[in-house]
């Protein structure tokens, strides 16, 4: 499973959200496309049409779990993808900003 640890990311690298819309509505890394595992298979055209084709896909949920099976299904589409190790809670937890839809400070649910 390709992973990549909270600290190595970068502002501006592509992040895919795939926790539900409650834990999203929670909290969120700002930028992030959101996509929950539960619809994502009828909602990939939108993430291919969002996702860089130059760029590495940063997948995350809460602690890790959902966002390494939509990991290991993109690796099998052929797409540079890698899994958030530890996902939004080591995000939270490593200070990384939070936030709303409302751009007010979230927190991970």
């Amino acid at each position: 499973m390709p992973t990549v640890e909270v600290a190595d990311l970068k502002d501006g690298d592509f992040l895919l959200d795939v926790r539900e819309d409650d834990e999203w509505q929670a909290g969120h890394a700002a930028g992030a496309l959101h996509i929950p595992i539960s619809e994502f298979m009828a909602r990939y055209g939108e993430f291919t049409e969002a996702a860089p084709q130059d760029a590495r896909v940063n997948v995350i949920c809460r602690s890790g779990g959902r966002s390494a099976q939509v990991t290991m299904y993109l690796v099998q589409q052929g797409i540079d993808a890698v899994n958030v190790d530890g996902g939004m809670q080591v995000w939270q937890a490593a200070g990384r900003a939070v936030v709303t839809d409302a751009g007010e400070e979230g927190f991970v649910l």
